[in-house]
């Protein structure tokens, strides 16, 4: 074994070798790879090798896009054959909403350039002879999807790895894992020690226990997943020796299982309720190819429904039950990515589908490693996207809910319960006696809208067809309450009860609680220069004054946005969105000069935020403080810290609604009196609260951007529109030279606001991701939308080719399968003076 090596990676599965296989493929030969025994003994050995591309989630979906073509052309470039079968894969519909979820996915798919069929139910029988049609309503077929031999595919990786000079120990253990002082790693094995530059962790089953060696609590347990290999059958064989195409993997969405052939029987996986998590500590020092106890009664009644489906499956005999474990995390989406806290250590933790992940996963955790910069957005898969309230009992909980939900609908409102209620601001009871339906973000409860006085969804609305996933609304939603939110891909019960919130802001006042919000304390010396060279706009200049800021990816992207304050000569307060705290922080904790000249604090859980917005803000506000809050003394985009009754609060002339209205960030155990005085003093003005989603919907009157959809690593800062928050010429800044330089290479995207024409109340506003399309082609996607309850008019949020993104132009937007004209209109279609705002 060497002494020293530029990466060392963590892993033997197919996830590990694809990461090294990518290193090599990128010129870093210098790379070792340590396996504890042989490759593929962990899950990789016993996985079915499907290849599904059908994700909703845009990071995933790329990833498994080049997946699938990389692993087409990986027995050409390596001579190890990997046993592709490029069957297709066929998911069928038996009810309405789960065609709409189909239509909605098409739309994705479509903007990934991921080719998907529409099938009719005589298409499938066509495809999928011994498969019954009855009850089926339609289906989406992927030609391009099959299955692949998992061993095969991972000798294949590392032949190609060892062939560009990587190397791989088996049967090596890596017991320990420390910094030196010259920020190096050292990498302990039972053969011997090795320093390095970077770690990556690819340890599946074992992440918990690699990740107790870095101090980190890695999100991932494994949950137990079985499947059924049946004997052959006789049609099946006889179609084999007829020389008929297999027939493709068959996936019954509403039943919970896929299907496909294996030497002439069938295998059948479900993803049943009820799934218990397995190696909750990490598996034994002596596992290996291992396996648990089958357990059929669990997975009785999708064995039923695949005999009814298939009546063949019902026929022969079972042969062998697999009941492995298969790595997840709370929300299903693997972890690739930098790990939080620590440089140059990094994830590829928690596949689900591993897989059809692993080579689209090695690949951009080699572009981050190699370049500094992955090629695609991943904040869907961004191992910070959880914090430190994601622990073992957190994770028994919701991963045990991620593997039940792997066919559930995935509705665009779904709220899972699972955890909850566990991070409260103290309005939380407040808020719920007032009707809030609550969502999560980040761990909080945060009022999505507001259900008037004893409403609940009637009998009618929460009927579902017979099938075994039939849910569209929370069976026991987390605040305890009846169900009051049914969930959908088109308009649903809510959205009148949002337009009331929407205009009671805008006519009267509303009060919001945005306690979510990541909040940071920058100060000291150099604390102005290290915020100038961090972030691309100017800082506010005078002491008392607001602005919003970018820090900007390495290649000239969006990669946080943060609301700044300056309180002080060198006193900042920055505010940025709930969800991205840990990735924020964390940027922001690597960047931080070592010199000592910068004091950085997260004081996220130490203050609430309640936001008081509409025309009569300023009147209820005026009644609590002895301070002028005249425009000419606190005007907009200022702060100032005052007295509302007997509390001290920092108040932002800012919200992000379009309004008139105020940031009081107070401190969090102050929150309940300050929300009473505010609730009593309102009630002249009628106040109300008002949720997210009326703010969601409020902000995109007002074209107002958000990271991951219109700002992200793959855009431009300046096709996002930015230009009057990116000053190019304020001095060096992080991203500035490669934004420079891309806007000399030429922009492919223009930020557009839209009107979409012919939204029906039965049908769906713009949810981000569709197609939009100019004769026929497509020349972009939309990013975000929904219905402007100021405006009266259905509105969609873009990213275009620039010469089409003139106003008046007129283009199409898919929607559930349905084109709708959609004209370029003027950013900010309310108030675009920002009249409201200032006055």
């Amino acid at each position: 074994m060497k002494s020293h090596a530029r990466v060392v990676v963590i892993g033997g599965g197919v996830v590990g070798v694809s990461t090294l296989y990518h290193l090599a493929k990128k010129g870093w030969n210098d790379c070792v790879l340590f396996e504890r025994r042989e490759l593929t003994s962990g899950s990789t050995w016993h996985a079915a090798g499907l290849l599904p591309l059908f994700n909703l989630s845009y990071s995933v979906g790329q990833i498994h896009k080049y997946s699938v073509a990389l692993y087409k052309s990986l027995e050409a470039e390596t001579g190890q054959p990997v046993g592709f079968a490029q069957v297709s894969n066929i998911r069928l519909a038996r009810t309405g909403d789960r065609m709409d979820e189909f239509l909605y996915y098409k739309g994705i798919a479509e903007t990934l350039g991921v080719k998907v069929n529409i099938l009719t139910p005589a298409a499938v029988k066509e495809v999928w002879p011994l498969a019954s049609i009855d009850g089926v309503l339609g289906a989406i077929q992927h030609p391009d999807d099959g299955y692949i031999q998992p061993a095969d595919l991972t000798q294949a990786l590392a032949k190609g790895a060892r062939a560009r000079g990587a190397e791989i120990h088996r049967h090596t253990t890596v017991t320990a894992i420390a910094q030196l002082r010259s920020g190096e790693w050292q990498v302990i094995t039972d053969k011997g020690t090795i320093t390095c530059e970077h770690v990556v962790c690819a340890t599946g089953n074992f992440a918990r226990q690699t990740g107790r060696m870095l101090g980190l609590d890695i999100p991932v347990i494994p949950v137990e997943h079985q499947y059924v290999v049946s004997e052959p059958h006789p049609a099946i064989v006889a179609r084999r020796q007829a020389g008929l195409p297999e027939m493709g993997v068959l996936r019954e969405s509403d039943s919970s299982w896929y299907m496909r052939e294996e030497n002439g029987g069938l295998i059948l996986g479900p993803y049943e309720t009820g799934a218990p998590c397995c190696y909750v500590d990490g598996p034994s020092e002596m596992s290996e190819y291992e396996l648990f106890q089958e357990d059929l009664e669990r997975i009785a009644p999708h064995i039923e429904t695949a005999i009814a489906r298939v009546p063949a499956f019902g026929e022969v005999g079972i042969k062998k039950v697999y009941n492995g474990a298969i790595c997840y995390t709370p929300d299903s989406s693997p972890i690739i990515g930098p790990a939080p806290d620590l440089k140059n250590v990094w994830l590829n933790e928690g596949h689900s589908f591993g897989i059809t992940a692993a080579g689209g996963a090695g690949w951009q955790l080699a572009e981050w490693i190699v370049e500094g910069e992955s090629s695609l957005d991943m904040l869907g898969v961004d191992p910070r996207r959880f914090g430190p309230y994601a622990g073992r009992g957190y994770l028994r909980q919701k991963n045990e809910e991620a593997y039940a939900n792997v066919f559930t609908m995935h509705y665009p409102d779904e709220e899972r319960v699972a955890a909850r209620p566990l991070k409260q601001a103290p309005c939380y009871d407040r808020m719920a006696a007032l009707g809030g339906v609550f969502g999560s973000v980040y761990g909080w409860e945060r009022p999505g809208w507001f259900a008037p006085a004893g409403y609940q969804l009637s009998a009618a609305e929460m009927a579902y067809p017979d099938v075994l996933l039939n849910h569209n609304h929370p069976a026991k939603p987390a605040d305890g309450k009846p169900p009051r939110e049914k969930w959908s891909f088109r308009r649903s019960n809510y959205f009148r009860f949002v337009g009331d919130e929407c205009r009671h802001v805008s006519d009267a006042v509303g009060l919001q609680d945005m306690t979510p919000f990541a909040k940071y304390e920058v100060a000291g010396r150099g604390a102005e220069a290290w915020l100038d060279g961090l972030l691309a706009n100017r800082l506010p200049a005078k002491v008392g004054r607001v602005g919003l800021c970018h820090m900007l990816s390495n290649n000239g992207g969006v990669r946080a946005e943060f609301t700044v304050y300056r309180e002080g000569v060198e006193q900042f307060y920055l505010v940025g969105p709930g969800a991205l705290e840990r990735h924020d922080w964390d940027y922001l904790l690597k960047a931080r000069p070592r010199d000592g000249s910068v004091d950085l604090r997260k004081i996220t859980s130490q203050l609430g935020v309640l936001v008081l917005a509409g025309p009569r803000s300023r009147e209820v506000l005026q009644k609590l403080t002895d301070t002028d809050l005249a425009t000419a003394k606190f005007p907009w985009l200022s702060g100032q810290t005052m007295s509302i009754g007997a509390a001290t609060v920092k108040v932002l002339r800012v919200n992000y609604v379009g309004e008139l209205g105020y940031e009081l960030h107070h401190p969090i155990e102050m929150q309940n009196y300050i929300f009473d005085l505010l609730m009593e003093a309102g009630k002249p003005a009628g106040i109300r609260p008002y949720g997210i989603k009326a703010m969601i919907a409020l902000s995109i009157e007002k074209s107002y951007r958000l990271i991951g959809r219109e700002l992200s690593i793959e855009y431009a800062a300046l096709e996002s529109g930015l230009n009057r928050f990116v000053h190019l010429n304020k001095g060096a800044f992080v991203g500035r030279d490669a934004l420079v330089a891309w806007q000399q290479r030429g922009f492919a995207n223009r930020f557009v606001a839209l009107e979409v024409h012919g939204v029906t109340d039965d049908g769906s506003d713009v949810r981000g991701s569709e197609p939009i399309l100019h004769k026929g082609r497509m020349i972009g996607r939309a990013t975000n939308g929904g219905y402007g309850w100021r405006v009266a008019k259905s509105l969609a949020l873009g990213m275009v080719r620039p010469d089409l993104g003139e106003v008046g132009q007129e283009l199409d937007i898919t929607i559930l399968g349905k084109s709708h004209r959609a004209v370029v209109i003027p950013e900010s279609p309310f108030d675009p003076d920002n009249t409201r705002l200032k006055a």
